[in-house]
C-alpha cells in the first residue's frame, strides 16, 4: 500500500481531505488458534484478518466491503481492541494503540466508539434506553445522574427521537429507533472516530435510508471520521469517500469510491459491483459468475486467494481456451482437491439423472458423463490437446485415482494466480489493487 501522509483525497461524496490521517493501520492481523488434545496444542490458525493496511482521515468515511466471512467485522473489533490483534500496527492521532495500557485504552475508547449490527442485542432489556445511552458517560467518570440525563436527552433529539424516549425500554422501540439510540450512545462521549459494523443490515429497507442520512448528517455536524462496514455496495457508494474491498482476510482493492465503483481493477470487486440489482434491462446477463464457496480462512488458497473463484483467472502461457471453459476446468480441479467427484458421488448422480435402474448397472461411460455434468464441462473444447488432458483426468477419476487426476490437470492448466501472491500496486494515484492482471 502506498504511504499517503499529507495527501488530499476526494470521494463520491465530494468531500476533501488532507494532512495527517487520524487512524493509520498497517499489516493488521487477527488470527484464532486451532487447538486439539488435552494440552490444547496449536495445529493451525484461522486467519480472519491477515495483514490489512489503510488510513482514515479527519472527517472521512472509509467503507470496508466484502462477502460474509471475509473478515470485515473482525477487523472492526480489532481496530478498537475489543478483540486483541495478533499482529500489525494501529496508530490513532499519532499514538500506538496496541501499546496502550488499560487506562490509556479507556481514554482511547472515549475518542473512538463502535455501533454494532443488531440494535436489539446492543441493549440490556432491563435498562431504559436513556440509561443505556448514558452508560459510557458513567464509565468515563460522569457521576452526576442529572447531567448524564441532560446530555442524553439532547442527543436523542439530535438523532430524531424525543427527550421523553429516555425512559422507554428496548422492547418499546422499533429497530430503527433502537439504532438511533445506539448512534446517540456512540456520540455521547463526543468521539472523533466511529466504527459502524453493518449498522443498517438488520433494519427494514424503508428504515435503512433514514439511518444512513442520519449518520451522514451527524458526521457533517460533528466532523467525525467513520469506518463503515457493510456487505451492501449500494450503501457503501451512498455514504463513503473511500472504499476498501476485503476478501478472505485481505484487502484486494482500495481507492476513492468514485475510482472503485467506476473503474474497478480487481475481478472480485467487479463481481460484487455486478451483483448489485439494477433496473436496466440492457444490463441483463452481464453479471459476473462467481463459482464455488468462500474458502476456509484456516486453510486459504495459495497465491491469490481469489483464484479458486475468479472468473478472470489467468491461463498458463500457450493456452487459449474460452475463459468460461477454463474456469470450469479449474472448478473441477478445486472439486477434486476437496475430495469431491468420488466414484460413490458420481454413481449416485448417474442413477438420479440418467434413468439408470440401479447403482450396480452404472457404466464407466455413465460415470464419465456424470463427472463432466457435475462441473458443467462441454463434450469437447475444440482443442485436441485440451480434450486429451481432460479425458485422461476423467478416466483417472472413474478409476478412483482422484489424486492422479489432480496432477494430470495441473500439468496443463496450472495458473500463475495459484502459484504467486500478487503485490498491491498503485493503479492510479491512491487507487491500489492486488491482482496479477494489474501488476503485469
Amino acid at each position: 500500500m502506498s504511504e499517503r501522509t499529507g495527501r488530499a483525497t476526494s470521494g463520491a461524496t465530494g468531500r476533501e481531505f488532507g494532512g495527517e490521517p487520524l487512524l493509520r493501520v498497517r499489516d493488521l492481523e487477527r488470527h484464532y488458534p486451532i487447538t486439539e488434545g488435552v494440552l490444547k496444542n496449536e495445529v493451525g490458525r484461522i486467519r480472519a484478518v491477515d495483514g490489512i493496511s489503510f488510513d482514515v482521515y479527519p472527517g472521512e468515511t472509509l467503507g470496508i466491503v466484502g462477502e460474509s466471512g471475509c473478515g470485515k467485522s473482525t477487523a472492526a473489533t480489532s481496530l478498537l481492541r475489543l478483540e486483541e490483534p495478533t499482529g500489525g500496527e494501529i496508530v490513532f492521532d499519532g499514538e500506538n494503540v496496541r501499546g496502550y495500557d488499560k487506562q490509556e485504552l479507556r481514554k482511547f475508547r472515549r475518542r473512538a466508539q463502535m455501533i454494532f449490527q443488531d440494535p436489539t442485542s446492543s441493549f440490556d432489556p432491563r435498562m431504559s434506553v436513556g440509561a443505556a445511552a448514558g452508560e459510557p458517560l458513567l464509565l468515563h467518570g460522569i457521576d452526576d445522574r442529572a447531567a448524564r440525563r441532560r446530555v442524553v436527552e439532547n442527543l436523542l433529539e439530535r438523532v430524531g427521537l424525543e427527550a421523553s424516549d429516555y425512559d422507554r425500554y428496548p422492547h418499546e422501540l422499533s429497530g430503527g429507533q433502537k439504532q438511533r439510540v445506539a448512534l446517540a450512545r456512540a456520540m455521547v462521549v463526543n468521539p472523533e472516530l466511529i466504527v459502524a459494523d453493518e449498522p443498517t443490515s438488520a433494519l427494514d429497507v424503508s428504515i435503512q435510508s433514514e439511518i444512513l442520512s442520519l449518520i451522514d448528517d451527524i458526521q457533517e455536524e460533528f466532523g467525525l471520521s467513520i469506518v463503515f462496514i457493510s456487505h451492501n455496495l449500494g450503501v457503501i457508494r451512498e455514504i463513503c469517500d473511500r472504499v476498501a474491498v476485503m476478501y478472505l482476510g485481505e484487502i484486494v482493492e482500495l481507492g476513492s469510491a468514485e475510482d472503485v465503483f467506476d473503474d474497478p481493477q480487481h475481478p472480485y470487486t467487479e463481481a460484487l459491483l455486478q451483483s448489485i440489482p439494477r433496473p436496466d434491462p440492457r444490463r441483463r446477463g452481464r453479471r459476473a459468475q462467481l463459482t464455488g464457496d468462500v474458502p476456509d480462512p484456516a486453510n486459504p488458497p495459495s497465491g491469490c486467494r481469489f483464484h479458486t473463484r475468479c472468473p478472470k483467472v489467468i491461463q498458463p502461457d500457450g493456452l487459449e481456451m474460452d475463459q468460461q471453459q477454463y474456469r470450469r476446468v479449474m472448478d473441477m480441479r478445486e472439486s477434486l482437491a476437496k475430495g469431491n467427484l468420488s466414484i460413490e458421488e458420481l454413481t449416485k448422480l448417474a442413477v438420479a439423472e440418467y434413468d439408470t435402474p440401479s447403482e450396480e448397472q452404472v457404466s464407466p461411460a455413465d460415470l464419465e458423463r456424470a463427472a463432466r455434468d457435475e462441473v458443467d464441462l462441454p463434450a469437447s473444447f475444440n482443442d485436441p490437446a485440451v480434450d486429451d488432458t481432460v479425458e485422461r483426468a476423467i478416466s483417472q477419476i472413474v478409476e478412483g485415482d482422484q489424486a492422479g487426476a489432480v496432477d494430470t490437470l495441473a500439468e496443463t492448466f496450472e495458473s500463475r494466480c495459484e502459484r504467486t501472491v500478487p503485490e498491491t500496486v498503485a493503479v492510479d494515484g491512491d487507487h491500489t489493487a492486488a491482482c496479477h492482471l494489474v501488476d503485469g
